[in-house]
């Protein structure tokens, strides 16, 4: 597959975007890659889908390394909800043979509006500070309740919290997995409002820790479409080399971003995929 000049640009700089909201509010970007490769760029949905999870599991590694380094991933959490998701993923398989793809892109559109507009509205960033001068500045987990600490650059301490309801996050992400076994997106979007809102994870926290979980869930899925031929360098390469270097700056900027600003990008997101979403299912 031969690309021009101009749409090797466009790849690198949609890399760029993606990547970088992909590192700071932990979502895959599949949301913002699949339907620009497809409408914009007019690639077949199939290529865009396999550039997509090559982008997914780029921005993974890239930002998941800084996270885990910063004691910001939840690694007992992530692997908790990863066996939910990949639960779901399954019976999305299993199912989408029997259910009109056009009803559950309206029925996941409704839900994302309603999960956007909760992040939009917030509730406060969960978590205590602890207030411990002159410790590392990194993280710990703590066995149970699947909590943990993170060092705040925003504050210079240390920040405590407490994973609640873990059944409501383990029902999120099985519909997120759901969802991405039948529609292809990422569950991501799904995740982290699920572990902030719904957990009362902090925000910085759900973000690492979906970032570290959808790089996990997307290489699954890219083996199966580089067996079949549906990668191809051309798209893929410009895409990944933007993405490396979005998620590298989003991963820097991350500790140090407002917990109300990364809601409303996560917010904001959220409501711009729903309506996609919603278009998609009725047309």
């Amino acid at each position: 597959m031969t690309v021009g000049l101009l749409a090797l640009v466009g790849l690198v700089l949609l890399g760029l975007l993606s990547g970088s909201l992909g590192a700071l509010v932990g979502i895959g970007g599949g949301v913002v890659i699949v339907p620009a490769l497809t409408i914009l760029f007019g690639f077949d949905i199939k290529t865009a889908i396999a550039a997509s999870l090559v982008a997914v599991v780029v921005t993974s590694i890239t930002a998941s390394g800084r996270y885990v380094r910063l004691g910001l991933v939840n690694t007992r959490l992530a692997l908790t909800l990863e066996l939910a998701t990949a639960l779901g993923g399954l019976t999305g398989g299993f199912v989408g043979t029997l259910v009109p793809s056009g009803v559950l892109s309206v029925v996941f559109g409704v839900l994302l509006v309603v999960t956007g507009i909760l992040s939009l509205r917030g509730r406060g960033e969960h978590g205590e500070q602890v207030g411990v001068a002159g410790v590392e500045q990194a993280g710990w987990e703590t066995h149970r309740p699947l909590g943990g600490a993170f060092w705040d650059e925003r504050t210079g301490s240390m920040v405590s919290y407490t994973a609640r309801r873990l059944p409501i996050g383990e029902g999120v992400s099985f519909v997120a997995g759901l969802a991405s076994g039948l529609l292809g997106v990422g569950g991501g979007v799904l995740k982290v409002p699920a572990m902030n809102l719904g957990m009362d994870v902090p925000v910085k926290v759900a973000a690492a820790t979906s970032s570290f979980m959808i790089g996990v869930t997307a290489t699954a899925g890219l083996s199966v479409y580089l067996g079949r031929g549906f990668v191809h360098p051309g798209v893929a390469a410009p895409l990944a080399f933007g993405v490396l270097t979005g998620a590298l700056i989003g991963a820097r900027f991350a500790g140090s971003a407002s917990p109300r600003a990364l809601r409303t990008i996560l917010g904001v997101i959220l409501v711009v995929v729903a309506v996609v979403m919603v278009v998609r299912g009725v047309g």
